[in-house]
C-alpha cells in the first residue's frame, strides 16, 4: 500500500471538504492536492504545466498515492483549486506549519503583497493583496490573510495575529500596523511588538522626531552602528533607543495623543547613504514594547527586510507570482498558499545551490522532490 509523504503534509489537510458531488468524484482531492504541490514545487507555473509535469511523472506520484484513474485535465484542477474553502484550507497550513517550526522564540515579520495579475476589472475583480507572517530565522511562513486591497491591511493583520503562536516572539510591522489593537493582540498572545511609526500618528511622530533630534543628555542608550559599502554606495546605519519613555504620557486629552499600549521603547534608525558625491539621510523611528539595546534593534530591523527580500521578492522571481492569472472564486488564495507551502518546502538554509535551482532540481530527481515532501521536522 502507499504511504502518504508525512503526518506534516497530507495528513494535516485531510479536514479540506471535496467541494465536488461525491458520486460524480473520479480523482479523490489527495490526489489533486499532492499533484499541485509536487508539479509547484518542481517549477510548473500554471495547471497546463501541472498536467503536463505529472503525465511525465506519474510513477514518482504512485510512490504515494494509487491514481487509479490517471490525473485530472487542466480544467478539472482549476475547478478543484477554485472550488475549495479558502479559509479552511489556510487553517490546515497553519497547524502543518507548526510542525515545520522551532520551539524557540522568532523575529516575525508581518507584511503585504499584492499579485498583480489576479484582477478581473471588467467584472469588478481587483487583484489578490495577502498579508503574510514570516518566521525570519527560520525563513518559514507562518500564515496568510487575504485582503481586498492595502488599506484593509489594518482589518487582516489582527485576524493573522490571532492565528499564530507568538510566546517569546518579537512581531514587526510597518506603519500601517502601528494601531492599539494590533499592539493589544501581540501582547496578549505572549509576544512583543516593534511598529514602525510614521505620520499616521502625527503627535506621536511629531513628539518621537523632536526628541530624537536633541536627545536629553543620559536619556538615549549606547547607539549601534553599522556601514555597508558596496558599487561606489556607503550605507551608514546609525541606530538608537531611548527605554524612559513615561515623557511621552500626560493628563493632555487630545485627538491623537501619545498613548500607545505596553510602550517600553523608542527607537530610531538614521540611514546616511554617499554615493556618486551626494549624500541623502532619512530617518526612521519605532514603538517597542520590549527594551531592547541598539544592536538587537539593528538585528531586528534588518530581520524584517526579510519578509521583502526573502519572501515577496522570492514568490515575483522565482514562483512568478506576478504572472499568476488565476482571478475567480478561492483560485488565487489557494493557490497563495500552495506557493507558501512550497516556500517552506524548499527552504532549507544549508542548501548551497538557490531556491531557483533547488525547484530545477526537485524536476529533474524525483528523489530530491520525495525527500522535500518527506519533511515533518524543522529544518533550521
Amino acid at each position: 500500500m502507499p504511504q502518504p509523504p508525512s503526518l506534516s503534509l497530507l495528513d494535516h489537510f485531510s479536514a479540506l471538504k471535496d467541494p465536488r458531488q461525491q458520486w460524480r468524484v473520479v480523482y479523490p482531492l489527495p490526489e489533486v492536492l499532492l499533484l499541485v504541490l509536487c508539479a509547484t514545487l518542481s517549477g510548473m507555473d500554471d495547471f497546463v504545466e501541472v498536467r503536463m509535469w505529472g503525465d511525465h511523472r506519474l510513477d514518482f506520484l504512485r510512490r504515494f498515492l494509487p491514481y487509479e484513474r490517471g490525473l485530472p485535465s487542466h480544467d478539472t484542477l482549476n475547478d478543484v483549486i477554485n472550488a475549495l474553502d479558502a479559509e479552511l484550507f489556510k487553517r490546515c497550513f497553519a497547524q502543518w506549519v507548526e510542525r515545520l517550526r522551532e520551539a524557540e522564540p522568532d523575529i516575525i515579520a508581518i507584511d503585504g503583497k499584492t499579485a498583480r495579475r489576479t484582477h478581473a476589472r471588467s467584472r469588478g475583480i481587483e487583484p489578490l493583496h495577502m498579508v503574510s507572517a514570516w518566521a525570519s530565522r527560520q525563513r518559514l511562513v507562518l500564515g496568510q490573510e487575504a485582503v481586498a486591497d492595502k488599506s484593509n491591511e489594518i482589518k487582516a493583520i489582527p485576524l493573522l495575529l490571532e492565528r499564530l503562536e507568538l510566546t517569546g516572539a518579537l512581531v514587526t510591522i510597518d506603519a500601517i500596523g502601528t494601531q492599539t489593537a494590533v499592539a493589544e493582540t501581540i501582547v496578549k498572545r505572549g509576544g512583543d511588538y516593534l511598529l514602525a511609526l510614521k505620520a499616521n500618528r502625527p503627535a506621536t511622530h511629531a513628539d518621537v522626531e523632536a526628541f530624537f533630534a536633541d536627545p536629553p543628555p543620559g536619556m538615549v542608550e549606547t547607539p549601534h552602528v553599522t556601514v555597508d559599502a558596496d558599487h561606489g554606495r556607503i550605507e551608514t546605519r546609525r541606530h538608537l533607543v531611548c527605554h524612559d519613555v513615561a515623557w511621552l504620557f500626560s493628563d493632555r486629552r487630545y485627538p491623537d495623543e501619545p498613548n500607545f499600549p505596553h510602550l517600553a521603547m523608542i527607537a530610531m534608525v538614521e540611514n546616511r547613504i554617499e554615493q556618486a558625491g551626494r549624500t541623502t539621510t532619512e530617518r526612521r523611528y519605532y514603538l517597542a514594547s520590549a527594551k531592547m539595546d541598539a544592536d538587537v534593534l539593528a538585528v531586528a530591523v534588518r530581520a524584517h527586510w526579510g519578509i521583502e527580500n526573502r519572501l515577496h521578492w522570492v514568490l515575483d522571481v522565482v514562483f512568478h507570482d506576478d504572472l499568476n492569472r488565476l482571478r475567480t472564486h478561492n483560485g488565487p488564495r489557494n493557490m497563495a498558499v500552495v506557493k507558501h507551502m512550497a516556500m517552506n518546502l524548499v527552504r532549507n538554509p544549508s542548501h548551497k545551490i538557490s531556491l531557483k535551482n533547488r525547484r530545477k532540481k526537485a524536476n529533474l530527481d524525483p528523489d530530491y522532490l520525495e525527500k522535500l515532501i518527506r519533511q515533518s521536522t524543522s529544518l533550521t
